[in-house]
């Protein structure tokens, strides 16, 4: 089976690049790739759910480095983590869209979920009873807001959910959630949102403590 790296040990890798000689760090680029493919097509071979789960982790944690984003777009890594968000699995649901919150900072990998109708999933993804999951999925949809999609990403309902949110008792979520209403929606949704939320029970439920 293929060794794969924690998430502390990839921050000691990529800090010790800076004592590395030139060469070095050519020959570290050169296995980058090759080292990428071999967790995705582990990812892809492996029957083991506990092994899938731990792949989709590193992959998820490569994707916080922007010297990784080239060869996961190569790799397709951007639909895998797209696909996952489909899947019953929590904790491959919860990578999945960690690593979709990583690469999103950059605008073309920004544009590529976005022109993959990928802010659906990322909405559903709300719904989850995984806080961290819910926090990645509030946190994708702020990165992947621009004048274009703003009407998909702040749709009336992601802006009844944010109220909701902004109510809970946990600290992180209902924070995260007032930034979300404050930078990222009008005054006028908002209100709407609130409006239609004194008509209705149905809401998206709280994710678990």
């Amino acid at each position: 089976a293929l060794c794969v790296i924690s998430a502390p040990c990839l921050c000691r890798v990529w800090c010790c690049e800076r004592t590395m000689s030139q060469r070095q760090r050519d020959l570290l680029e050169l296995g980058r790739l090759e080292y990428l493919q071999a967790l995705v097509t582990e990812f892809q071979v492996t029957e083991s759910p506990e092994a899938k789960e731990q792949v989709l982790a590193n992959l998820a944690n490569f994707a916080y480095d922007p010297k990784n984003y080239e060869y996961l777009r190569q790799l397709q890594v951007l639909d895998l983590f797209l696909d996952m968000l489909t899947e019953d699995n929590e904790t491959l649901v919860e990578f999945a869209i960690g690593g979709l919150c990583n690469l999103c900072l950059d605008k073309t990998n920004k544009d590529y979920i976005l022109e993959a109708d990928g802010v659906a999933p990322v909405i559903n993804c709300l719904s989850s009873s995984n806080e961290e999951t819910v926090m990645s999925a509030v946190t994708t949809l702020m990165y992947l807001t621009t004048p274009q999609s703003r009407q998909q990403t702040t749709a009336l309902p992601v802006v009844e959910c944010m109220l909701r949110f902004s109510l809970s008792a946990n600290r992180r979520l209902s924070n995260l959630a007032r930034v979300f209403l404050e930078d990222y929606c009008s005054p006028v949704q908002v209100e709407e949102a609130r409006n239609l939320s004194k008509h209705t029970a149905v809401g998206i439920p709280l994710p678990k403590d």
